[in-house]
């Protein structure tokens, strides 16, 4: 599969409803179509993941590839994320200030409580159709 170049890529838990709906937000907030999403389920993440030197088998965390510069995970990716977006969302720079540590801290606390908090789905859903293209 060919990936975008210009365009960021989300690989993410299709299966949480938590990320499920984070992502439905980076959507809409979205104004500049920067993003594009990917299950982490999926051949083609397990393989982008691969290529920038992480396990699949060992991420269940959101991350953020830029094709051509860089990647980002947990914490680091929600930022990332954040400061690309338009609206509110920029106000979550404002967690840079925290030591990266503790901010991966934080994002683990969530992430492993995520199910249990927000629900799990049996199977990552396919997307609306008017935002199929959005999706890889």
């Amino acid at each position: 599969m060919e990936l975008p170049k210009d365009k960021k890529i989300i690989l993410f838990d299709g299966v949480c409803n938590l990320c499920d709906t984070v992502v439905q937000r980076i959507i809409k907030a979205d104004k500049n179509d920067q993003f594009r999403f990917m299950w982490l389920g999926a051949d083609n993440a397990k393989h982008l993941l691969d290529l920038v030197g992480i396990d699949p088998l060992k991420t269940d965390s959101i991350v953020l590839f830029e094709p051509g510069k860089k990647h980002y995970i947990e914490s680091q990716a929600v930022l990332r994320i954040a400061y690309h977006l338009s609206g509110p969302y920029k106000l979550l720079g404002v967690f840079k200030i925290l030591p990266k540590s503790i901010a991966d801290r934080l994002y683990r606390f969530i992430a492993r409580n995520r199910y249990g908090v927000f629900g799990k789905k049996q199977a990552c859903l396919l997307p609306e159709k008017n935002i199929l293209n959005k999706f890889l």
